[in-house]
């Protein structure tokens, strides 16, 4: 039987190893064998079932259902009505998107004073799975996601008001010209380290996640634009960094 490496296959796929891993440990594809060194290598079964992971993936499907479908058998009709019935809600959700970014476009160009929900209320979250998951590790994303869609409507609004008013009250604390090192300062990057935790599903960001964070409020102009700016985002970095020589345990 031929198998290939586990590297061979992610240059081929264009997957990450920590991808083929990740769908190891939920059980969705498991390699042929794991040498006694823990390569991982993959033969023609498992490379079949991971083009069919990829063709439903590519149809929209999330990884449960797909395990589903796999796993359980289910009959290809099946399977597809399952993702029309998807394709249908993900339809009237972009439909409401495209509403909601057209008001949000429109009120910016007039002028118009907006809230961060409202701003990034057409944005589509899911859209930023693979960078998430590139920066902080499949654990950050599913415990993410896993929290949110538990959550009813009204959690989610809750959980909403609670993201926009941390992010805000630091935005403000940039704006005002607080020392970062002031204690107020550093009381509100407390409470946003415990937001963060809560919003990666009760993972708590070590050292260099949440340094990691800091610099990326930095360096993207979606953070930034958050927190009133790229000058803003550079003071509350610095506040972060603060905070993180005082609490957080360096590693090693």
């Amino acid at each position: 039987m031929t198998e290939w490496p586990i590297r061979d296959v992610a240059r081929a796929t264009g997957l990450t190893s920590r991808a083929l891993r990740h769908y190891e440990q939920i059980g969705l594809l498991r390699p042929s064998r794991v040498a006694s060194n823990g390569y991982r290598f993959y033969g023609d079964q498992e490379l079949s079932r991971l083009y069919r992971i990829l063709s439903l993936r590519a149809l929209g499907l999330p990884l449960a259902a797909i395990q589903i479908a796999l796993d359980d058998g289910a009959p290809l009709a099946e399977v597809i009505a399952a993702h029309l019935a998807l394709l249908e809600e993900r339809r009237d959700r972009i439909s409401q998107q495209i509403s909601v970014v057209r008001s949000t476009l429109d009120a910016i160009a007039k002028g118009q004073t907006m809230t961060m929900p409202e701003v990034f209320s057409g944005v589509d979250q899911s859209r930023y799975e693979s960078e998430v998951r590139a920066r902080w590790g499949d654990e950050a994303w599913e415990l993410s996601s896993r929290r949110r869609n538990q959550m009813s409507k009204k959690q989610r609004r809750s959980a909403d008001d609670q993201s926009a008013d941390v992010n805000a009250a630091l935005r403000d604390a940039a704006t005002s010209g607080l020392d970062p090192a002031n204690g107020s300062f550093q009381r509100l990057i407390a409470d946003h380290h415990r937001w963060v935790t809560e919003y990666w599903g009760g993972r708590v960001p070590d050292r260099d996640a949440y340094a990691g964070l800091s610099e990326l409020y930095v360096a993207d102009v979606r953070f930034a634009a958050v927190y009133g700016g790229q000058g803003n985002a550079e003071i509350i970095r610095e506040a972060m960094r603060i905070w993180i020589a005082v609490n957080l345990e360096q590693r090693g």
